[in-house]
């Protein structure tokens, strides 16, 4: 099994890649993701780091000025009309040497410097050329990654709690999870956006997978929103709609300060490493204080307008078992809630006992790899390595017997959304080679 899941992999990430960027998929997203290049990165190292490395640069060298990385980044290469929404609907003005259009102006999870992190520590196995490379890539991204972490925890700190906040949905990576479902009903629905801007995904994918189209007409009004002032964060919780402090999107930027730390340790910049840990044991404080619920023993996305936590128990309150700074309690509530009849191995992206369950659609109920991947670094940075080893098994089994998806029906595991899928083949990779404990991960 391990040769042959290993091969076709190899083959998918062969398939996808588009000369200087992967692309998740060739026919339902022919551009370069943000937090996919992370989590494709992370697999790609195995088997050609230079790809690795060119993957990560290529999308930081549409980095914003003021830090922040574009959830996606144009190939210009692309007819407007093989995806929407795509560059003239985005309208982003040209910034420092980057052509106007060239991307989009919200972000997704800052995976990024755990993957760099990840790259750097698997290219000694590939020789010395390959470790003197590695190095000069992440001189090169350090800085890079420094800006993206002080966008997000300056300028998107929008509670002012010291959390990052989301604007916009797709910005989670999970993007019509239930978790945002109170917030989005105080969007205004205007279907007649979607006579105006046609969705395209429904020409190459199942409807019965994506979101609805009252969804899709408050993601294009997020965004028009959004772009009206010209993608500006200064007074954005008086004029946008949206403001969500998810825990999935915290703990990876927890996270990544922690991976910072390793990277800047590495570099010889002993201070900057300990402002990284700093800093991550802030956001660790604030995730606990600002999105833990102690009737439901989990955390919980909070809309800041409201000052609400949602009600719905979804993938997004698991991930803060990343965090190896996370209270012994703590983690035993979530594990509590992972092992129970709302989750199990491996996990989907909403409670299979709530009403409004669907095995199908997106982010309402299917199996996806890369949350599972780190719910699994989670385990592993706990101690809980029974249930690593229980749900690495689980989803290499999942993708050999199905192929190489994007998502997973949660029950009888069929491939769903797009076949050929980078982050899954990228992660199998990991998964099969079985080194992914981070380097920082508690003894147990």
């Amino acid at each position: 099994m391990s040769a042959e899941l290993w091969n076709s992999a190899v083959r998918v990430l062969d398939t996808n890649w588009a000369g200087d960027h992967m692309v998740p998929s060739r026919r339902l997203y022919p551009h370069q993701w943000s937090w996919d290049a992370a989590f494709i990165a992370i697999g790609l190292a195995y088997v050609n780091p230079t790809r690795a490395w060119r993957d990560l640069r290529s999308l930081f060298e549409a980095q914003w000025p003021d830090g922040r990385v574009p959830h996606i980044v144009f190939d210009p290469a692309t007819a407007e009309a093989d995806y929407f929404p795509g560059p003239a609907f985005w309208d982003v003005p040209a910034y420092g040497n980057r052509p106007a259009r060239g991307s989009t102006g919200i972000v997704q999870p800052p995976m990024h410097a755990i993957a760099a992190w990840e790259v750097y520590r698997h290219a000694a196995a590939h020789g010395a050329a390959c470790a003197q490379e590695a190095r000069t890539e992440l001189e090169w991204l350090y800085p890079r990654l420094v800006a993206q972490q002080r966008y997000l925890t300056t300028g998107r700190n929008l509670g002012r709690a010291g959390l990052a906040s989301i604007v916009h949905p797709w910005e989670s990576g999970l993007d019509n999870s239930p978790a945002w479902d109170e917030a989005m009903a105080n969007v205004p629905a205007d279907l007649a956006l979607l006579s105006r801007y046609r969705r395209r995904d429904l020409d190459v994918s199942d409807a019965a997978h994506r979101p609805t189209d009252l969804d899709y007409s408050r993601y294009v009004g997020l965004v028009v929103s959004y772009r009206a002032e010209g993608y500006s964060d200064a007074g954005l919780l008086d004029r946008h709609a949206f403001a969500v402090e998810c825990p999935a999107f915290n703990s990876i930027l927890a996270s990544a300060e922690l991976a910072l730390a390793q990277i800047a340790g590495e570099l010889g910049l002993s201070a900057e490493a300990a402002g990284h840990r700093d800093r991550a044991g802030q956001i660790t404080a604030a995730i606990i204080r600002r999105l833990w619920n102690e009737r439901t023993g989990t955390f919980h996305a909070r809309d800041v307008h409201t000052g609400k936590l949602t009600p719905a128990n979804c993938v997004s309150g698991l991930l803060p078992l990343m965090l190896p700074d996370l209270p012994a309690d703590l983690v035993r509530a979530v594990m509590d809630e992972m092992r129970s009849e709302r989750f199990g191995l491996p996990v989907p992206s909403y409670d299979r006992t709530a009403p409004d369950f669907d095995t199908m659609r997106y982010w309402r109920g299917p199996v996806w790899i890369n949350v599972n991947w780190l719910i699994r670094r989670g385990l592993l940075m706990h101690g809980f390595r029974d249930e690593a080893e229980d749900l690495r098994t689980a989803m290499v089994r999942l993708v050999h017997r199905n192929g190489h998806f994007e998502y997973f029906h949660p029950t009888s595991g069929e491939g769903l959304g797009a076949p050929t899928f980078s982050w899954t083949a990228a992660l199998s990779l990991d998964l099969l080679a079985d080194r992914s404990v981070p380097a920082y991960a508690k003894a147990g």
